[in-house]
């Protein structure tokens, strides 16, 4: 994978991330322990399925490679749980904003643990995004429930950025798909005991919509996220990331008919300039390959 398919990963990661809050909304009658071992279970199913048709050669797991995909796991079973309670406790526009917060948590704890300079033009590129975001988010008032939804969501941002940056020091040692499958079974083995008492009350649809969850949101855009990293860097990931929103709120327009405002669509545009400036700089100036070491 070179930078120019990484980067066209990343959008297309982008845009089925995007689709999470939709279909967790859908999903209207599974809390949010159901939704993310569902989830988690669909893409173990998925992922499982790929790899016995492709044959990707998975490589025997080291130790550390054992305490990374458990860690790994851990964070994404944080992250899920942080965001659906977000969506169910804040509604989906305080879980984005939230959730957005994470490329500045990402630029920050790159610098700090891998002890890398943050350049001028990647914080500008971060404000820009964050700006957007905020323009893109609806208003709302702290005051009310949004203030806990609100929190929960910046503490998914937060794992979220510990997840990319557990994913970059082990990527390139294993296949994405095989990376991806353990981490969604360590997910699914965290969430079980709270989510099997609730199990038979879903309703039909609402598994539909999990499924949906688990193949395309999770099994093809987390493999996506995974395999992106051995080329970019964690925080143009984040960058392009900051799409999600714009994808997941043109989807609601299509679906719940949430007409977006003009700001919205003005925070839409200075997003996807953002992007496409982060894209071309990074395809025209790749960064150098860095050694893996432990505790990096």
């Amino acid at each position: 994978m070179n930078h120019r398919t990484a980067l066209g990963a990343l959008h297309i990661g982008a845009l089925f991330f995007g689709l999470t809050g939709v279909f967790g909304k859908l999903a209207a009658s599974a809390s949010p322990a159901i939704i993310v071992f569902g989830r988690a279970a669909f893409a173990v199913i998925a992922l499982a399925l790929f790899a016995s048709v492709t044959g990707p050669g998975w490589q025997r797991l080291s130790s550390q490679d054992i305490r990374r995909l458990l860690l790994g796991g851990v964070l994404l079973a944080g992250h899920w749980v942080s965001f659906f309670i977000a969506v169910k406790v804040g509604g989906v526009a305080i879980a984005t904003l939230g959730f957005a917060s994470f490329p500045a948590f990402t630029v920050i704890l790159e610098g700090v643990l891998f002890r890398e300079r943050i350049r001028r033009n990647e914080a500008v590129l971060v404000v820009l995004v964050s700006i957007g975001l905020i323009l893109v988010t609806p208003a709302f008032d702290l005051a009310s429930e949004a203030t806990g939804g609100l929190l929960w969501a910046l503490l998914s941002g937060l794992l979220f950025s510990l997840l990319s940056l557990t994913n970059r020091v082990g990527s390139g040692r294993l296949p994405a798909v095989q990376a991806a499958l353990w981490q969604n079974l360590v997910v699914g083995l965290c969430l079980l005991p709270f989510a099997a008492p609730g199990l038979a009350g879903v309703a039909t649809m609402d598994w539909l919509w999990i499924a949906l969850l688990g193949i395309f949101c999770t099994g093809v855009a987390h493999s996506l996220f995974v395999a992106s990293l051995a080329v970019i860097k964690a925080r143009t990931a984040a960058v392009v990331f900051g799409m999600e929103p714009v994808y997941g709120i043109a989807v609601a327009w299509a679906v719940f008919a949430e007409t977006p405002t003009l700001r919205m669509l003005l925070g839409g545009a200075l997003i996807i300039f953002a992007i496409v400036l982060s894209s071309r700089m990074a395809t025209e100036q790749p960064p150098k390959q860095r050694p893996l070491a432990e505790g990096a």
